[in-house]
């Protein structure tokens, strides 16, 4: 059995449906504070919260649990910026109350959900696993200190983890099964969604003079079900009893605000107001990771890297959404 904290969110969810075509027996855990109940349509749900150690224990008394998916953060930059306390407290405290509940059952796998916030400012792109982390926001440093707490875990507990650090997660369901809906809003590619479907006035680009082609922000796109394949190659990277280890997981090829832009007028022929805003304070003018050695180590082999195809899926789902 599998338990997938924070299964009923964007990535989560996805993952979920995921193992379970590939035969794995799941049981999504889940406060819904930001997740949805529709969206788990496989396996099982056990509504609980990391913060309550007691929430733990019941799922795992109940299920026989063999690997964990963590995926249970709060995730947005600037709230972590005025709020850090509450991410420090959720990302961090309650992560060491699911690691301690899992060394008293003896479950010693976890795949976590990390992110290439955790670099920085990057000296170069595209970004390697060892170039230096130094996170700008506490949301970032939320996610650094919880690789470092695995490190010192593993040698001293044997925790076997995986460690995924994403860049841009994108797109849909090809099935149109799920999709990505968070409240507030803060992803690119659904607000211009929303925007050509009307339920926004515009969508605004934050700073056009960046040293780029033309003058947006470039950052690197990954389908959300090429994602959920990683997470399943990590798992059964683990199952084979191969070494603790991070990955990268992006598209290696960078697209720009403006660029998204005209791939979401393509994809859905609407046009839509497009307002130019200054910059944002700390917001790198490229973010491209190389996924290389997720290739090579977990055989990982995105099938959606063209934007298009991440677009229409997105907003396939964007029009049909059910929740």
């Amino acid at each position: 059995m599998i338990l997938i904290c924070g299964g009923a969110g964007y990535i989560g969810s996805h993952v979920n449906k995921h193992l379970n075509r590939e035969g794995y027996e799941t049981v999504v855990f889940d406060n819904l504070i930001y997740g949805h109940k529709e969206a788990v349509k496989w396996g099982l749900f056990d509504k609980g919260d990391l913060s309550n150690i007691s929430d733990i224990e019941t799922v795992f008394d109940k299920y026989p649990i063999h690997a964990v998916f963590h995926f249970a953060a709060y995730a947005y930059v600037g709230e972590s910026v005025n709020e850090p306390e509450k991410y420090y407290y959720n990302n961090v405290v309650n992560t060491l109350n699911l690691l301690k509940v899992m060394r008293k059952h003896g479950c010693n796998r976890i795949v976590f959900s990390s992110t290439c916030a955790t670099y920085g400012e990057p000296e170069k792109v595209p970004i390697l696993e060892d170039m230096p982390q130094n996170p700008i926001n506490p949301y970032g440093s939320t996610k650094l200190m919880i690789e470092r707490v695995f490190r010192d875990y593993s040698k001293a507990y044997g925790l076997n983890y995986v460690v995924l650090r994403y860049f841009n997660a994108a797109g849909a369901d090809p099935e149109c099964e799920l999709g990505e809906s968070h409240v507030p809003e803060t992803h690119l590619i659904p607000l211009v969604l929303d925007a050509a479907s009307g339920r926004r006035n515009s969508i605004e680009v934050f700073g056009s003079d960046y040293d780029t082609p033309d003058g947006s922000c470039i950052r690197d796109y990954i389908h959300v079900a090429d994602l959920a394949e990683a997470h399943l190659l990590a798992l059964r990277y683990l199952e084979r009893g191969n070494p603790s280890d991070f990955f990268n997981l992006g598209n290696e090829q960078g697209t720009s605000v403006l660029e998204v832009i005209d791939s979401v007028r393509r994809i859905t022929g609407k046009d839509f107001r497009v307002m130019m805003e200054p910059r944002r304070p700390g917001d790198p003018a490229v973010l491209v990771g190389s996924s290389r050695k997720a290739k090579k180590v977990l055989g990982w082999k995105p099938k959606y890297s063209d934007i298009d195809t991440i677009v229409a899926h997105a907003w396939e789902w964007h029009e049909h959404a059910e929740y």
